[in-house]
């Protein structure tokens, strides 16, 4: 009992230092910690080499791949992007936010979202708007429509 106590108490002081720097950081910078400011210039070639998670961009990229919608907790539109450069990616669009796109395999898109990187070319989520305003929130541009 008195391991499982001390564990517990571990754990939420863990817990309330990390909510202690980001609330720091968000007086500091008038932002949550984990939101950049804007997109970066950073392309998926270079995010993908340098392993980088949490990056903001925005890429110009073809649809390689349609796949079943991932219906597990919030509703997800999946597909394979082929950037001009770079590995591919999957995009995991979420459809309980933001309207589905009608895509086919060819297709030209655009999209702003926040990349994660994985040993198979990396994700892009956020490819919608936040309604809790804590994230930039992203897009998708599909034949002159934008999906947000």
């Amino acid at each position: 009992m008195n391991i499982r106590i001390t564990r517990l108490k571990k754990s939420l002081g863990g817990i309330v230092v990390a909510a202690l720097v980001a609330g720091y950081a968000y007086l500091q910078n008038g932002v949550p910690i984990t939101q950049p400011a804007a997109t970066s210039g950073t392309s998926v070639e270079q995010a993908f080499q340098a392993e980088q998670s949490g990056v903001w961009m925005t890429v110009d990229a073809k649809v390689v791949r349609t796949l079943k919608d991932d219906n597990e907790g919030s509703r997800h539109q999946r597909f394979i992007i082929e950037p001009a450069s770079g590995p591919t990616v999957l995009v995991a669009h979420n459809i309980d936010l933001a309207p589905r796109v009608p895509l086919r395999t060819g297709d030209r898109i655009e999209l702003k979202g926040r990349y994660e990187w994985n040993a198979k070319g990396g994700v892009l989520h956020w490819t919608h708007h936040d309604p809790n305003r804590r994230e930039p929130g992203g897009w998708i541009e599909h034949e002159g429509k934008r999906y947000e």
